[in-house]
């Protein structure tokens, strides 16, 4: 038994029923330290110390093993799973060897400092918090691995969620004359319905409907089937590309060898593209910024947005709403038809006096 030091803080060391135990005393005060360590030893000399969980004596890393395994490997798409990959190797570097009773919410407002200076996006941050986050609950609820989650106490940082960039019809056809026949059809295909990059890429023959002019979508994260309308310009694309024979298993964009066309080869040629077309910066994922953008423009509600662009509520859809207060103007004119003889008699009331008319305000 003993005390001793990691990092600023006191931690005890002691044996119990031939199993060595460490346990943080949370204080950097020796003597507190020590009033604490006795206070143990006292209730496992009267057989009340009875409780030890296993995090206790594991580190960070030994929860993200399990947690990658057991986890993200099994519930997650590949995609999903191949993200967390990536974000968990920085929490490994910072946390990897710390034990997770250790482990406190200053130690973590410390790493997503220590991240931001790196240059790091909030976006970024939050999602490998997130990541920790999530491996805490199950080691919490499901593993009894430790009694709380020090993430749920830390504030996730503040992202800019505003999109403000979408394509004119201008820039659009600049961009379609800078591109080649294969990437003009991603690009005409994306925009007319509001597809995620990996959706277009993915696309197989077996989810058109040519006869009902439809499309379903398989979504990786809830794992629901959507079946979307296309219009003319997107049908129009997919009948250009038909094969005579069709293989309902093949993909519909396809490099020069009937591959699946790489994300890197369709990213290095959108760039190539739009600066060729001479337009401000642009991300592929901007044309379905682009699709939901001129939806509202053009007077469709917020509902139908939602549902072509598959968001899981219109709060996420409400990001669009000010791009054109003219998409308003058939909502407001419905005030007109409630009473137009008000109207009416504002007109002849101009015609008569050969003036304008006055507004007059009575207080009830």
């Amino acid at each position: 038994m003993g005390l001793y030091k990691r990092g600023t803080v006191w931690w005890m060391s002691f044996s119990r029923n031939g199993g060595q135990f460490r346990r943080s005393t949370e204080t950097e005060d020796r003597k507190l330290a020590q009033r604490i360590f006795d206070k143990l030893k006292g209730e496992i000399a009267e057989g009340k110390w009875f409780e030890h969980l296993e995090g206790e004596d594991s580190t960070l890393n030994d929860l993200l093993d399990r947690y990658m395994k057991e986890y993200s490997a099994i519930n997650k798409a590949p995609k999903s799973h191949l993200r967390d990959k990536g974000l968990e190797k920085h929490l490994r570097k910072f946390f990897g060897n710390k034990f997770l009773t250790e482990i406190t919410p200053k130690m973590i407002s410390e790493y997503k400092m220590q991240r931001r200076t790196e240059g790091v996006s909030p976006r970024t941050v939050n999602y490998e918090l997130t990541l920790m986050g999530h491996a805490f609950n199950l080691a919490m609820k499901e593993w009894e691995w430790v009694k709380d989650n020090p993430v749920m106490k830390v504030r996730k940082e503040r992202v800019n969620n505003k999109i403000e960039r979408w394509l004119s019809l201008d820039e659009e056809q600049k961009l379609l004359a800078a591109s080649p026949l294969w990437l003009k059809e991603i690009i005409i295909f994306a925009i007319n319905t509001g597809l995620r990059q990996a959706e277009i890429m993915d696309l197989k023959w077996s989810q058109i409907n040519f006869t009902r002019k439809t499309i379903i979508i398989l979504e990786q994260k809830n794992k629901s089937v959507d079946t979307l309308p296309l219009n003319a310009t997107a049908l129009g694309v997919l009948l250009r590309k038909k094969p005579s024979i069709l293989e309902v298993n093949k993909l519909v964009f396809v490099n020069s060898m009937g591959n699946r066309i790489g994300s890197s080869v369709l990213i290095r040629a959108f760039h190539r593209a739009e600066k060729k077309a001479g337009i401000s910066k642009i991300r592929f994922h901007d044309l379905r910024h682009t699709f939901a953008t001129r939806l509202v423009q053009n007077g469709a509600d917020l509902f139908t947005v939602q549902k072509l662009g598959r968001w899981k509520n219109t709060s996420m859809v409400m990001r669009y709403a000010h791009h054109c207060p003219e998409s308003l103007r058939a909502g407001i004119e419905i005030m007109d038809t409630l009473n137009p003889s008000v109207i009416t008699n504002l007109s002849q009331e101009h015609t008569d006096n050969g003036s304008k008319p006055q507004l007059r305000i009575v207080n009830d």
